[in-house]
């Protein structure tokens, strides 16, 4: 007794943080309707793929329907303020990936941490530093030479401006002092093309559009960003071995507006470790190039996002990126 009536005043005391039109139900009944998941990507990338992935899940064990709802732009903000501005009552749920991380180091005004409440994580997913097979260097230390010894002559491709492939690029010359000359495309495909073509000299890609090239000898990779090697690509070293703390990769996770009360949160982060835990979803995943990331509390969300803004804060200050 003394137990649940602790855990009802947890719940009220949330619950009386919000407006009274704002409570929710107890978490028994909730979901009580349909969620609507906020995408930030156009649909067919992996983020879109990721939350209809998890969202069948949650349709299918929470027994609502778990609605996708693509809002490309803006390089995702469009999506993080329409959530933000969404009442928080665990009915409007957001992909949250590392472009919201690298978006509140570039935007002063933006504050992530405080409008988004982490959920849960889902995947991370590599990056690979490659080259056109013409490039002369090899190995991640011949690069450094040469870009050394060639100083503003290396071409460095990426999907956009402000993007995971330009900071991943940008920590790489922070970290090592090499210079490349940035040339930001609309997307990764044209990117690959004129890295394909030798237009460009190395890029820092995102695995699943990679990896058929590399493998079909049409790109050398040279190492993943990752702290450790990763299963689609086991012979490639890692960038740390070569440059001490170097870490990036692209990831995603799920966060609701932030008052939404925590019972709310702990269904949907109970049924979103579900659905990673699922041998078919983490197959489908993997075959993203995604490394699932443990299941666990919120917190671990939290954590990551908390270091990946710290991380490129401090990229963005030395490099002097501006958002477009």
């Amino acid at each position: 007794m003394h137990h649940h009536r602790r855990h009802f005043l947890q719940l009220a005391g949330a619950a009386l943080a919000l407006p009274a039109g704002l409570r929710v139900a107890r978490a028994e009944t909730y979901p009580a309707r349909p969620v609507h998941m906020i995408v930030g990507q156009a649909s067919g990338s992996s983020s879109d793929i990721t939350a209809r992935l998890i969202g069948q899940y949650l349709t299918e064990h929470l027994h609502q329907q778990f609605i996708v709802e693509d809002r490309p732009g803006a390089g995702g903000n469009i999506a993080t303020e329409a959530v933000e501005h969404a009442p928080p009552d665990g009915y409007t749920m957001l992909l949250v990936n590392a472009q919201n991380t690298i978006n509140a180091a570039l935007y002063d005004k933006m504050d992530f941490v405080t409008a988004i409440a982490p959920v849960a994580g889902v995947f991370r997913v590599p990056l690979v530093m490659e080259v056109n097979p013409s490039f002369p260097a090899k190995t991640v230390p011949e690069f450094i030479a040469y870009a050394k010894a060639n100083p503003g002559k290396v071409n460095m491709a990426s999907a956009g401006q402000g993007g995971p492939q330009h900071l991943a690029g940008e920590l790489f010359k922070v970290l090592t002092g090499v210079e490349m000359v940035h040339v930001p495309y609309r997307g990764s495909t044209p990117a690959l093309t004129d890295l394909l073509a030798g237009q460009v000299q190395v890029m820092f890609d995102v695995t699943p559009s990679s990896i058929p090239h590399i493998r079909a000898g049409r790109l050398r990779a040279l190492a993943v960003t990752t702290e450790k090697p990763v299963a689609v690509l086991p012979d490639l070293p890692t960038l740390n071995q070569f440059v001490p703390g170097y870490e990036a990769s692209a990831w995603i996770g799920f966060g609701v507006p932030a008052g939404t009360p925590p019972a709310v949160i702990a269904v949907l982060n109970q049924g979103i470790n579900g659905a990673i835990g699922d041998t078919t979803i983490k197959k489908r995943l993997s075959d993203l190039g995604g490394i699932v990331l443990p299941p666990g509390p919120p917190s671990d969300l939290g954590r990551l996002i908390a270091d990946d803004i710290a991380k490129w804060v401090k990229v963005v200050k030395a490099s002097g990126i501006k958002p477009t």
